[in-house]
């Protein structure tokens, strides 16, 4: 998706990490904000580590209050969704149209063509303060195939500690044609501009989760809503499937509790990027293969 952003944000962000246990916040963004401080995330051992690699003391408190305070905050007592963020919003898709509008009609023309059933793929989801509304993706799978194995994979995920891989591998049946490059490239998710026309999310954000995962959070899992779901956000832009289930909630709060123009900005700019090596990856896995086929599931 095209980025509305200024080249002088290039600065700002730091680029993917690869090594998931390592989250490093936007400081230069964060510092911006008076009464702001960056917030590191837990290493795998449970250590909260800096950039520097050290063990990071001071901040320990404040990471301790992400969970402490995320029940109270995820009632409805957080901020309201700032003007600047719809403004943002409609300006980049109107702006952009141009570009994406005729891939979204060459995509709709190839899902009929190549597959019987409707174009579009229908599911609920848990928008901002916990309501609901519908999303839409390309459908990228055949109608009426089985998709109970992705609850029990996301189970797994909330539960354990492994990366937040996909089920997607080639060869599945159940997947249309060229439907797992849409969803490695992230086309598949297009037409979610009009979710966020509606009102219903916005470009930057948190992905928007099940209600069956959302019924599994715990309490303080729930503030990650406080902020109105995203196409790409700061999980994407940081790692995403090298990193654990609660690794992407707590990077989700910590976006909820520092939104900015600014940091919308930089996680624009940082999304082509992020999505070229998520398909490099997903080549390589291809071409390593891997035991039995996994199921390929409608996920984020």
């Amino acid at each position: 998706m095209a980025a509305c952003g200024n080249p002088l944000i290039e600065r700002n962000m730091p680029t993917v990490d690869a090594n998931p246990s390592h989250v490093v916040p936007i400081e230069d963004i964060a510092a911006s904000r008076p009464g702001v401080s960056p917030v590191s995330a837990p290493s795998a051992s449970g250590t909260l580590v800096s950039s520097a690699g050290k063990t990071d003391h001071h901040t320990l408190q404040v990471w301790e209050d992400v969970r402490g305070n995320s029940a109270e905050a995820a009632n409805g007592r957080g901020e309201e969704i700032p003007l600047w963020k719809r403004v943002l919003d409609v300006t980049c898709i109107l702006l952009s149209m141009p570009f994406w509008l005729p891939l979204v009609i060459l995509l709709a023309i190839w899902v009929k063509v190549v597959s019987p059933g409707p174009i579009f793929y229908r599911q609920e989801r848990v928008g901002y303060r916990g309501s609901r509304f519908l999303l839409f993706k390309f459908r990228t799978m055949k109608v009426n195939v089985e998709t109970q194995s992705h609850e029990k994979h996301l189970e797994q995920l909330i539960n354990g500690n492994a990366p937040m891989t996909k089920l997607d591998v080639s060869g599945d049946p159940r997947i249309i044609a060229g439907g797992r490059i849409l969803r490695a490239l992230g086309l598949d998710e297009l037409p979610q501009l009009f979710n966020v026309l509606r009102g219903e999310m916005s470009l930057v954000g948190p992905r928007p989760s099940t209600p069956y995962e959302f019924q599994r959070y715990k309490g303080w899992q729930q503030e990650r809503v406080n902020a109105l779901p995203g196409l790409t956000g700061y999980w994407q832009v940081k790692g995403k499937n090298k990193t654990t289930f609660t690794q992407m909630v707590e990077m989700d709060i910590w976006y909820t509790r520092n939104l900015s123009f600014w940091l919308d900005l930089a996680i624009m700019v940082k999304t082509a990027p992020a999505l070229i090596v998520q398909l490099l990856e997903t080549r390589v896995l291809t071409r390593v293969g891997s035991g039995a086929p996994k199921a390929a599931v409608e996920e984020s």
